[in-house]
């Protein structure tokens, strides 16, 4: 088994204690993180992000409770092995780049080497592999202020990596970049995660750099509100399975344990077409929609199943019944491939995808099928809502909540009719939408 490479165990840092103007800026935290994790804490500004971070770094005393990593406090080491805790085990940066501006690039990046008493001629060598591999080499001679935004960065990257670190912090490193350039240096840190196996720590409040994550920890008033899984990667520690995308598969799961994904999609489909139906006919509607959702019957051969006799292998519905019926099932499966293709995408990008095409088809699906009318602004809010959902950001009750809350408090104001309707709805597409090799997580 694994053992984590950072432990917080009920730790807190809190200003003033005891005073009136006490505050927690982190409150009882309790985690573990991985070796070889890419993990981003994300919140609001000012909601504790930086305060864990810079626990991790030693720069600051928990009040309560106690940090370790590697097995150790950081925090009862001598000033010497703190000096090598902070420049060999971890690495940083900082949204504000940091770089001296009278030395040229490549000491910059060396810098951290001459503290640990390295060889120049090795300290020249590595600070050139890395500015090499990072997209900048050509720059070493240059100073500083010749350099992008994003190329300063990517420099940043590399002065915080150039002593091998296991941990590799990163405070809201793209928040000053444009998003061509924040794209190139959060596919730099995904890279050094997946070849590295290095340890990843992030911190952002903006959700599009999300899925580079293993696990997201939610933080809200120094507090962990939550831990979500990226159902995306494939993870290192061991992850709470109710927190995944597909509550109701997994649901699906624990009453049929024993069914194959595509077995359970069947499942859920049925439930969502049949009322009253006996056991007989449920057996036969199973096996036509299996049939339907792996491609292999028409919709005119599922209609006309559904309303021939019993005798002749049907299943005996009114036509009125199998019309409405064939009707629901061809725009799940059709509606759903949208899911399906946004899904693909977010996979083979590794982030959130600008192309917003199939979110707002998707909406405009959703509307039509709740027959619904909505003013601009809710339907902003409804997109943002499906984005979130699809992307595996928010759970199926995070979904459904914002459609009951008030507009006032940034939800959509929706009935709870309304709302139970398109929520359930929309889990049906998210279901269908996975790949046939998922588990339904």
């Amino acid at each position: 088994m694994i053992e984590p490479i950072i432990k917080m165990k009920n730790m807190s840092v809190i200003y003033n204690k005891g005073k009136e103007n006490e505050f927690r800026a982190s409150d009882g935290l309790n985690l573990e993180i991985y070796p070889g994790e890419y993990i981003i804490f994300f919140g609001p500004s000012g909601c504790g992000k930086s305060t864990a971070l810079y626990t991790i770094l030693g720069v600051l005393t928990p009040t309560e409770g106690e940090i370790l990593v590697k097995g150790e406090n950081p925090y009862e080491y001598t000033p010497q092995e703190l000096v090598h805790y902070q420049t060999s085990v971890i690495g940083i940066m900082y949204q504000a780049f940091y770089l001296i501006p009278s030395l040229t690039i490549a000491d910059n990046v060396t810098l951290p080497l001459i503290f640990q008493g390295i060889h120049p001629n090795i300290r020249k060598k590595r600070a050139q592999e890395l500015l090499d591999r990072f997209g900048v080499g050509s720059h070493g001679h240059k100073l500083p202020e010749a350099l992008s935004g994003g190329q300063t960065q990517r420099v940043s990257v590399a002065r915080a990596f150039v002593n091998d670190p296991e941990i590799l912090l990163a405070d809201e490193p793209v928040g000053n970049l444009d998003s061509i350039s924040a794209g190139q240096v959060m596919d730099t840190l995904d890279e050094i995660n997946r070849r590295d196996k290095k340890t990843i720590i992030l911190v952002t409040h903006d959700a599009k750099y999300l899925p580079y994550a293993h696990r997201v920890i939610y933080i809200k008033d120094g507090r962990v509100v939550r831990i979500v899984p990226n159902p995306e990667k494939k993870q290192i520690a061991r992850v709470d399975q109710q927190k995944t995308l597909v509550t109701e598969m997994e649901q699906l799961a624990k009453v049929h344990p024993y069914l194959s994904p595509s077995e359970l999609k069947v499942k859920s489909i049925i439930n969502f077409l049949t009322q009253g139906q006996t056991l007989e006919q449920l057996q036969r509607l199973e096996e036509c929609a299996k049939l339907m959702i792996d491609g292999m019957m028409q919709r005119e051969q599922f209609y006309q199943i559904l309303i021939d006799d019993l005798e002749k292998g049907g299943i005996g519905l009114p036509p009125t019944v199998a019309e409405d019926m064939t009707d629901k099932i061809c725009r799940v499966l059709d509606q759903s491939k949208d899911v399906r293709r946004y899904r693909r995408r977010l996979e083979r990008n590794n982030f959130f995808d600008t192309d917003r095409a199939l979110i707002n088809k998707l909406a405009k699906d959703l509307v039509d099928e709740c027959d619904c009318k909505l003013e601009p602004k809710i339907r902003t809010r409804l997109k943002d809502n499906i984005y979130n959902r699809v992307s595996g950001l928010s759970r199926p009750e995070d979904f459904y909540l914002r459609l009951v809350k008030s507009v006032e408090d940034d939800g959509l104001g929706f009935t709870k009719e309304l709302a139970e309707k398109m929520a359930t709805y929309f889990e049906k597409l998210l279901i269908q939408g996975l790949e046939a090799e998922d588990k339904g997580h």
